[in-house]
C-alpha cells in the first residue's frame, strides 16, 4: 500500500490549534519547506511501496522525509528527534502537520525501516530535492553546476579501536551466546578465563612487558581456537546450521587466519565491512570506517554528489564515478573539475578538464585561470568538516555497506539544508554583504550580459 497525502481541512478543530496561527510566516524552516517539491517526493517514492490493500497505511512520504531531513541538519539520534519534535512547532509545520502534535508521530523504529526501504537511490533523491531548493533559492546558479571540486575523506564507523585481545574475547562471548541459543551444551566455554586473560594483556601493554602481552595473548587466541573446533564437531552432522551460528563461526575463522601484514583483515565483529584506511594525518594515523567521494561547487559552496566508495580505492580511481554521480544528481555537463596530487595521472571525464596542482604548461592566461580555480579547491575541506562536525558524518551508526552510502548521502543533502536556511535567515536579516553579493549575482547574470549584446548601450552607459 502506497503513503496517501494527507488533506487539509479548511474547518478548524475547536480542541486543537493550527499551527499556522502559532508560527511565524517568516520563519526559515517555514520558508524553506516552501521551495522543497513534496509532491514530486510522493511520486519519486511511491516506487518503493507495493500495491497490496493489506495492512496498515504507512506514514505520509512530508513526514518521513521531513523526519530524515530534520535529524542530519540538526545532528541528532532518531530518539531526540522525535523527543524535540513533539516540542517544536516549526518542525511539525516542515513536516506538514495542520495541528500542533502532542504525542510522536511515529516510532524510533520506523525511521529505520523507513531508511531500508528507500535505499542509497531513494537516499540520492532526497540530495537531488535539496539541489533543486537551492537553484529555486538562489543560493547557488545553475551555471556554478558546470565546475566542482572533487575530494575523499573517511567516514568513519561506530566501533572501538580494534585490538587482537578485544576481538578474540568478544568472538568467544558471542559464540558461546549462539551455542546456548542452538541448544549446543560446549566442554568447555572459557568464559572465565579468557575475560582474565583479556584484562591481563591490557596491563602487560601498558606497562610495555610485551613479551609476556603475546604469550597471553596466544592463550587467550587459543580458547577461541577450542570453542570453534567444538562448535564444528558438534554440527558436523547436523543436516542445517542456523544461519546465526554459521555466521559466527564464519567471522571467529577469519579472525584467527588472519596476519598482521594480510589483507582483508577484520575490524569489528558486528561491522565487518569496516575497512583501515590511512590519509596521512598527523593526529590520527589511521581511521576505520570507509572512503567517501564527494563533489561540491566550485564557486558556491555546495555539495552536488556523496557516495561511499567501499575496496579503499585510490583517488585517482574514483574520479570518473564522482562527477557521473554529479552529473546525474544535477542534470548538467560538467566542464571543470578540480582535485588535489591523488588524482594525478588517472581517469579523466568525457568533455572535461580536470585541474590539478603543479600543473605547469600553457600561456600565461591558460595559467592564471588555473591558478584562480586551485585558490578556491581548499573549499570542499572546510565542506567536509562542517559535515563531521555539525552534522553526523563524523561516526556512522547505520549497519552494513548499504548504510554506509545512504548516510553519506543524507549527510549531504542535510549539509545543504544547513547552507539554505543560512541564505534565508541572512537574506530575511537584510545582511549588507549578503544584499551586495545578491547585487553582484544580479549584474553578472542579467546586466552585463545585456550591455554586451548591446554595445551601443554599453556607450551610453558608461
Amino acid at each position: 500500500m502506497k503513503p496517501r497525502t494527507p488533506e487539509v481541512t479548511p474547518q478548524d478543530d475547536l480542541f486543537r490549534s493550527r499551527l499556522e496561527n502559532l508560527i511565524a510566516p517568516r520563519h526559515p524552516l517555514v520558508l524553506l519547506a516552501q521551495r522543497i517539491d513534496w509532491e514530486g517526493l510522493n511520486t519519486e517514492f511511491g516506487a518503493f511501496y507495493e500495491d497490496a490493500v493489506v495492512g496498515q497505511p504507512p506514514k505520509a512520504t512530508r513526514l518521513m522525509a521531513g523526519l530524515l531531513y530534520l535529524k542530519h541538519t540538526y545532528s541528532l539520534s532518531d530518539e531526540a528527534l522525535l523527543e524535540r519534535w513533539v516540542e517544536n512547532p516549526y518542525w511539525q509545520a516542515f513536516c506538514g502537520m495542520e495541528y500542533f502534535q502532542h504525542e510522536p508521530p511515529t516510532h524510533p523504529s520506523s525511521l529505520s525501516r523507513y531508511r531500508t526501504r528507500l535505499g542509497p537511490a531513494g537516499c540520492e533523491e532526497l540530495l537531488r530535492r535539496t539541489i533543486v531548493a537551492g537553484l529555486a533559492e538562489g543560493v547557488i546558479e545553475k551555471r556554478d553546476l558546470t565546475e566542482v571540486l572533487v575530494d575523499t575523506t573517511v567516514m568513519e564507523k561506530a566501533i572501538t579501536y580494534p585490538t587482537d585481545s578485544k576481538l578474540y574475547l568478544k568472538s568467544l562471548l558471542r559464540l558461546n551466546r549462539v551455542a546456548r541459543q542452538s541448544g549446543i551444551e560446549l566442554r568447555q566455554s572459557y568464559t572465565r578465563t579468557a575475560k582474565r586473560m583479556a584484562a591481563q594483556i591490557g596491563r602487560y601493554a601498558h606497562a610495555k612487558q610485551f613479551r609476556r602481552m603475546h604469550r597471553e595473548l596466544k592463550k587467550l587466541k587459543g580458547r577461541l581456537g577450542r570453542v570453534v573446533r567444538d562448535l564444528e564437531r558438534k554440527t558436523a552432522s547436523w543436516d542445517g546450521v542456523p544461519e546465526a551460528l554459521t555466521r559466527e563461526l564464519a567471522l571467529a575463522q577469519r579472525l584467527l587466519n588472519q596476519q598482521r601484514t594480510g589483507a582483508n583483515k577484520l575490524y569489528s565483529l558486528h561491522a565487518p565491512e569496516v575497512e583501515c584506511i590511512s590519509k596521512g594525518k598527523a593526529h590520527k594515523r589511521y581511521e576505520f570506517g570507509v572512503k567517501v567521494g564527494v563533489v561540491a561547487s566550485l564557486k558556491k559552496p555546495f555539495i552536488l554528489a556523496a557516495h561511499a566508495l567501499p575496496g579503499r580505492p585510490y583517488d585517482g580511481h574514483t574520479l570518473m564515478r564522482s562527477l557521473a554521480q554529479a552529473t546525474l544528481n544535477t542534470g548538467v555537463k560538467i566542464k571543470t573539475a578540480v582535485a588535489d596530487k591523488g588524482y594525478r595521472g588517472h581517469e579523466t571525464w568525457p568533455g572535461a578538464r580536470i585541474v590539478l596542482p603543479g600543473q605547469r604548461s600553457g600561456s600565461p592566461g591558460e595559467r592564471r585561470w588555473r591558478r584562480t580555480r586551485l585558490r578556491r579547491r581548499s573549499v570542499i575541506e572546510a565542506l567536509i568538516g562542517h559535515m563531521k562536525v555539525d552534522g553526523l558524518m563524523d561516526r556512522n551508526w547505520l549497519k552494513g555497506t548499504a548504510g554506509d552510502a545512504m548516510h553519506a548521502i543524507l549527510c549531504a543533502a542535510d549539509q545543504n539544508l544547513r547552507l539554505l536556511l543560512r541564505a534565508i535567515a541572512a537574506f530575511l536579516r537584510l545582511d549588507v554583504p549578503t544584499l551586495l553579493t545578491w547585487l553582484r549575482s544580479l549584474y553578472w547574470s542579467w546586466f552585463n550580459p545585456l550591455l554586451s549584446q548591446n554595445p551601443e548601450r554599453l556607450r551610453h552607459a558608461t
